[in-house]
């Protein structure tokens, strides 16, 4: 019998790009230590999705305690995420004439990657799963890893939630890495460029948070109709924040970190104009304000609920920040980068592209 397949799939900052990544553009992001979601596949006679004892609750002591459950957490757990992408898996094979032995399993998963935060809890999940997936089918030979993003996506696509590839790349791929959405290599492969970079090039960075987000959720607002209507400020706009990952890329590699800075809080200043202060959120904006009050480059890693910061002034700016973070309610905490996991298999699928 198989034995217990376990992975781990990590939280992801975006770096410099985003939100470019929906809009054939280019981003920079990497995977986050800090924070993880884990699911354990184990066979049995019947396939099961394990409820996780405390985000698929159903239980309650009162009514009283299910709306503040609803209100802080939502209505849904990772069950339906995991429902997702054993469908999404299931029918690539199927349409790739990919053969699956036969057999059960259960699923089961717990995370720590706060919510609405936009470190992509989501997709972290679901990444975790797809990998005991290949596992317990053993066919990760046979799914390339450029596609295994494509495949997250489809199942949170099954569900509703909006996104673009470039989450799903970095928990992929792990470590840091540089993506290429462009138009011609989306038509022609289905995919975008991906370019694994070396951790040790990231400056030391900070992420800070809130507890009790709010809000995060509403800021891609009208930019997406706005931008296929063909309005030449968001056109443009959106070329420029592609642009600051090609320019980050490089600016990373030649160790230029003032240039780094800057790249950095233009990405968010150009959101802000495209999107405005409404649609990003109060508390949103405040996070970044706080890191810039002291001096700090900082914007938001996903679509607001969290923020990365880099200090070039090094500790004593970051004592000045952790102060300023405590004053205002935030939680701030230094960046633990993942390496690339990336194993033999994955690399030999890489080379037959």
């Amino acid at each position: 019998m198989t034995t217990t397949i376990e992975h781990k799939s990590y939280a992801r900052v975006g770096l410099l790009g985003n939100p470019s990544d929906v809009y054939y553009g280019r981003t920079i992001s990497f995977s986050l230590a800090n924070f993880w979601a884990i699911v354990r596949l184990e066979p049995s006679d019947d396939l099961i999705i394990q409820p996780h004892h405390f985000h698929d609750l159903v239980r309650f002591k009162s009514i009283s305690q299910l709306v503040n459950r609803l209100e802080s957490e939502g209505y849904y757990g990772g069950v339906r995420l995991l429902m997702a992408i054993c469908k999404v898996f299931q029918k690539y094979c199927n349409e790739n004439n990919i053969e699956l032995k036969s057999g059960n399993f259960t699923l089961h998963y717990d995370t720590n990657i706060p919510r609405q935060t936009g470190l992509s809890g989501s997709s972290a999940i679901v990444s975790a799963a797809l990998n005991c997936l290949l596992d317990f089918y053993n066919v990760r030979h046979l799914i390339k890893v450029e596609v295994r993003p494509n495949l997250i996506l489809s199942a949170e696509k099954e569900l509703g939630i909006v996104a673009g590839l470039q989450d799903r790349v970095a928990q992929v791929y792990g470590g840091l890495v540089y993506m290429d959405f462009s138009k011609e290599h989306m038509d022609k492969l289905g995919h975008g460029i991906y370019t694994p970079m070396d951790t040790s090039l990231l400056p030391p960075l900070h992420l800070i948070y809130a507890e009790n987000p709010s809000d995060s959720g509403k800021v891609h607002s009208n930019v997406r109709k706005r931008w296929l209507d063909g309005e030449e400020f968001i056109i443009s706009s959106m070329k420029e924040v592609a642009n600051l990952a090609l320019e980050g890329r490089s600016a990373l590699l030649e160790e230029n970190y003032t240039k780094f800075a800057e790249l950095i809080n233009r990405n968010f200043d150009l959101r802000r104009l495209m999107f405005g202060d409404d649609a990003l959120g109060s508390m949103n904006i405040d996070m970044v304000t706080v890191a810039r009050k002291v001096g700090a480059a900082s914007k938001f890693t996903g679509s607001g609920g969290a923020v990365v910061v880099y200090c070039p002034e090094g500790p004593s700016q970051v004592k000045l920040l952790e102060d300023a973070c405590k004053e205002a309610g935030f939680i701030i905490q230094p960046v633990e980068v993942v390496s690339s996991f990336l194993n033999d298999v994955d690399l030999k699928t890489l080379s037959s592209t």
